[in-house]
């Protein structure tokens, strides 16, 4: 399976220039490849092949006046910018003829330089890790990089990226072996919410950070203080760092806390099972804020991977399924219910019930039904989960701590 692990970075001034003009170079490559296939859709003429347009965007443009500053960055940079269009074109097409699941995907579209995040991406011929700790990158230097662990096997790919507050990451992608726990015999299921973050079958909770409504008060001063600068001034720009910045230390300390929170629960329990909500939904409503600061979708991400990194049985279950309307006890389905109804009596049995953990044991018992039967909805809910060689996508952020007294055992050099 691939993991990913980020990890800071800190080029010095020439580096720095250095990737903003491989930054710049390979958005140029993405946005004139991107004009030839529009152009060519839109006179009718045949699809343009990734081949035809290396000739033609990479290796014959470096030698006119227009492009020959293409030349001064890695050509691995330049060909890895027209594979990631290639990658998003195919999964443009697939979604359209319903080969790829979930939400629909739209076309690429064109890069800015004015962009929050800007990226590259290197395969191994362009980059190596020395025995000093930094890692050298191809017509940059030896990047210093601080490792907060070490790499469990050589990667396979690297991408730079710079973000909205001028922060530099390097994000390795390595391939590994199932890291599969002892098995235990708990089970859990999972209720999502804003009151508490989250509540166990088993009763305990996870009270809710809320990490936006603690920072709001200094993210106010702060877009205060933006929007009274001038527009284009370098004040403005001093501005927006910081208010960045601000945004930054919330999504880390949010992105924390989903980690040490989904790994104590894999860690703990054989099988998971969560509630399949519609998180796009409601961001659209009054509770926007609360839903995007909690962070749902990013959690139940991470409770998936990990469960198919060490051996443990996630499924989710249907939306639809009324978790909050059935009695957990008797069975009995008691009705819809507000939301300020946050404890309820079984009109059959007479079970007094918090709504939240009658829900997580609801979907608890769905849980096991659905894999009883068959009829989980992702790749690892079954008995072997993590004991195949079932593929994992690389995950967007870092991968979790290694278990205390069982160290990661690195295959290449670290701090």
């Amino acid at each position: 399976m691939q993991l990913r692990y980020n990890y800071r970075a800190y080029p010095d001034a020439s580096q720095r220039r250095a990737l903003a003009h491989a930054f710049g170079c390979a958005r140029v490559v993405w946005n004139d490849c991107l004009r030839d296939r529009k152009e060519a859709h839109a006179a009718g003429l045949p699809y343009v092949t990734s081949a035809e347009l290396s000739r033609l965007r990479i290796t014959q443009a470096k030698r006119t006046e227009e492009r020959a500053w293409l030349a001064d960055v890695s050509a691995v940079v330049l060909q890895q910018s027209l594979r990631d269009l290639d990658t998003v074109y195919r999964n443009f097409f697939d979604s359209l003829t319903g080969k790829r699941q979930g939400r629909k995907v739209g076309p690429p579209r064109y890069k800015s330089k004015k962009d929050t995040r800007q990226s590259i991406r290197l395969n191994t011929n362009a980059f190596c890790l020395k025995d000093d700790g930094t890692v050298y990158v191809a017509k940059v230097g030896d990047l210093k990089v601080t490792w907060s662990r070490r790499l469990p096997a050589a990667p396979t790919s690297l991408t730079i990226t710079k973000d909205s507050c001028g922060r530099y990451f390097l994000s390795f992608v390595v391939h590994t072996e199932p890291d599969t726990l002892p098995e235990v015999e708990a089970q859990s299921g999972i209720d999502l919410g804003l009151s508490a973050f989250a509540v166990l079958s088993d009763g305990s909770k996870i009270d809710s950070p809320r990490f936006v409504r603690r920072a709001e008060k200094k993210l106010k001063r702060l877009q205060r203080e933006l929007s009274r600068k001038a527009k284009g001034s370098k004040n403005r720009a001093k501005a927006r760092i910081k208010v960045a910045r601000q945004h930054a230390k919330v999504a880390d300390r949010r992105r924390d806390f989903h980690h040490k929170a989904s790994t104590q629960i894999i860690r703990d329990n054989q099988a998971v099972y969560v509630e399949d909500l519609a998180v796009s939904g409601l961001g659209r409503t009054r509770l926007a804020k609360s839903v995007h600061d909690a962070g749902w979708s990013a959690f139940v991400g991470m409770l998936e991977y990990k469960a198919a990194l060490h051996g443990r049985t996630f499924a989710k279950v249907d939306r639809a399924f009324p978790s909050s309307q059935v009695c957990s006890a008797c069975g009995f389905r008691d009705g819809p219910k507000p939301l300020h109804v946050r404890e309820w009596t079984c009109g059959e049995c007479g079970t007094v019930h918090d709504r939240d953990h009658n829900a997580a044991r609801n979907v608890l018992f769905e849980g096991r039904r659905k894999v009883a039967a068959g009829r989980a909805e992702t790749p690892n809910a079954s008995w072997s989960a993590g004991k195949t060689r079932a593929k994992v996508p690389a995950q967007r952020g870092e991968a979790g701590s290694p278990r205390k007294g069982q160290p990661t055992q690195a295959g290449i050099p670290g701090p």
